[in-house]
């Protein structure tokens, strides 16, 4: 029985929208608040919508709590995580706390790659490090049996037209989750290794992590009956 409802689309009636870059999220957010589904957002994001003239419930009104400490705490909240975090059959635990679910999260993070690349200040550069966004996503992915994980701007039109029609599938929010650990895991390498250079490590790492852009698939692999694509360090792919 589990499995079966697993299968099915799961209907979207709440979204946590957090985004650094927020290229398509106004008509986005147009289509959601259109057919009635409530938007909950942070900071500048919450902003953005409201000017559009899109109904938009600021975060702080969920948590009760203030945005603080210049931005750096806005979403870590047991009534924002939980409302992630929460299974069906933690109703009850969430009903006695007073937590809604929260069903899509679509976020992405604060560009720490672009300001490398500037060479900007250490100071500045370790104000790039996202907290509250890879928290949002990996929660969202962890709970996916549930909750749809929106990491990219690309997949806004196709998520939006499966909201209509019904919510999006267990297979698809598998996929979602994916590629949401896939974004995450590349931020922390990217992270690691812009600080390991601007701190001076000299010593080899006990581990090494890669992380590269894959380009378009190539007309075979090593023997013509095999696929393959070419990754270029990311860091440097420009």
């Amino acid at each position: 029985m589990e499995h079966k409802e697993n299968l099915s689309r799961r209907k979207i009636s709440r979204v946590l929208i957090s985004v650094s870059d927020k290229s398509g999220i106004v008509d986005l957010s147009k289509g959601l608040s259109e057919n009635g589904i409530e938007i909950v957002s942070t900071g500048g994001t919450s902003k953005a919508i409201s000017e559009a003239g899109i109904p938009v419930r600021p975060v702080e009104e969920v948590t009760n709590f203030p945005e603080m400490m210049g931005g750096r705490v806005k979403t870590l909240h047991p009534l924002i995580f939980g409302g992630i975090l929460g299974r069906d059959s933690d109703k009850d635990q969430m009903k006695e706390h007073g937590i809604e679910n929260i069903d899509m999260v679509i976020c992405n993070l604060y560009p720490f790659k672009s300001a490398a690349e500037k060479g900007v200040d250490l100071s500045s550069l370790i104000e790039e490090i996202d907290i509250g966004g890879p928290s949002l996503l990996r929660a969202a992915s962890k709970n996916h049996s549930r909750v749809s994980v929106v990491t990219d701007p690309g997949d806004y039109d196709w998520i939006l037209n499966e909201i209509l029609n019904g919510g999006l599938t267990f297979e698809q929010r598998q996929q979602l989750a994916l590629k949401s650990f896939r974004h995450t895991a590349e931020y922390d390498s990217i992270i690691q290794s812009v600080l390991a250079q601007r701190f001076g490590e000299e010593e080899l790492p006990s581990s090494l992590h890669l992380t590269g852009i894959g380009s378009p698939p190539l007309r075979y692999g090593e023997n013509p009956h095999q696929s393959s694509v070419f990754y270029s360090d990311l860091l440097h792919s420009a």
